[in-house]
């Protein structure tokens, strides 16, 4: 039998949920809701909805392998040069790409814990080591992940806002950060949430990277520009970086269609002021029923709600029940994506019956 070296088959796989209409047909459940997952619940914009359709009409071609028109878009958007980015099968590819990049087995990259298990994964899978430093107060604990940099060290990530609590960190920490981190040692933002971001404090992580810092920020157009199924996302360095990165990855990643939605969903400042608003509407609303049920829930900077339960398992297990489905996230935490309000009130009432019958106990 073949068999993979040692250290992928000590990486779990990533388990996705089920498809919606497989649970519906399993428990009988009409019009389930999703909020499992932080897609944007309004979907695309109807300019990358038409864009889609025009781009549909040539599927015979392979798409630009470049990325062309995209890169311009996104540079004249971020007022940098088209050759400061790098485009991703969704911003999951770029992590994978960066790391495969950067680093070799017996290498050792610091994170949070928790935060997106992609990091884990990534480094797991060349052979290196993820050394996870636990989050402090549901937020990166800046000071001693950087305490955890040592001579092994290639790359530092940090999602901000964090996934899957929601929290961000600010400005003065990116300052104490930067200050002392070492030259060989790739810092990773995502920022796959930062368009619904509001705290005055957010860190501009382009100022580090323009001020010489060996930075890479992703970001992606799955969340709030509703692309999700299209998978694109991109990635801001310097060049030297990103001509190292561009080694590895594979021809034609990014599809045509998911191109030409994302130039145009990039123009729809319209859908995007929307869906914030709806995402800051559904976001009240949550916190104001949660807090009415005392569940223990934690502030977001993000579409999505983290909270502390005495079993997210069986919580999970109930609501799927009710036709709702979330995120568990280990035995004592979920997280719930923010909705319309229809969905978050869905999620609210069913949530309400769980805590009424005492069973299971969250």
């Amino acid at each position: 039998m073949i068999k993979a070296p040692e250290h992928v088959l000590k990486v779990n796989a990533y388990v996705p949920g089920k498809p919606v209409e497989e649970l519906e047909r399993e428990l009988g459940v009409r019009n389930p809701v999703k909020l499992a997952s932080n897609e944007n619940p309004l979907g695309p914009s109807p300019l990358a909805l038409e864009a889609i359709a025009r781009a549909g009409q040539s599927l015979n071609r392979y798409p630009d392998g470049g990325g062309y028109y995209l890169k311009m878009a996104l540079s004249r958007r971020l007022g940098i040069d088209p050759g400061w980015i790098i485009l991703g099968n969704g911003s999951n590819e770029l992590i994978d790409i960066a790391v495969r990049t950067f680093m070799v087995p017996g290498d050792e990259a610091v994170m949070a814990a928790p935060s997106f298990v992609v990091y884990s994964m990534s480094v797991g899978i060349t052979g290196g080591k993820a050394v996870q430093i636990p989050l402090r107060d549901f937020r990166h604990d800046l000071p001693a992940m950087h305490g955890a940099v040592g001579p092994k060290t290639r790359m530092l990530f940090i999602a901000n806002p964090n996934n899957p609590t929601g929290t961000i960190n600010y400005k003065a920490e990116y300052d104490r950060l930067f200050s002392g981190i070492p030259e060989d040692v790739l810092v990773v933002i995502d920022e796959a949430y930062i368009e619904y971001v509001s705290h005055p404090d957010y860190p501009d992580s382009m100022r580090y990277l323009l001020e010489g810092k060996n930075v890479l920020i992703l970001r992606t157009f799955s969340k709030i520009y509703g692309l999700a199924g299209l998978r694109v996302g991109y990635g801001i360095s310097k060049p030297g970086i990103l001509a190292q990165m561009e080694r590895v990855r594979a021809p034609f990643n990014t599809n045509s269609i998911g191109q030409a939605a994302a130039i145009r969903a990039l123009e729809d400042e319209a859908h995007l002021a929307k869906s914030r608003a709806v995402n800051e509407e559904g976001k009240s609303l949550l916190y104001r029923e949660l807090s009415a049920m005392g569940m223990d829930y934690v502030k977001t900077e993000a579409n999505f709600i983290y909270m502390r339960v005495d079993d997210a398992q069986a919580l999970f297990n109930a609501l799927l029940k009710a036709g709702v489905i979330i995120r568990p996230m280990g035995g004592k935490a979920v997280r719930v994506t923010i909705g319309l309000a229809g969905e978050n009130m869905r999620f609210i009432d069913a949530l309400k019956a769980v805590l009424k019958t005492g069973q299971p106990k969250i």
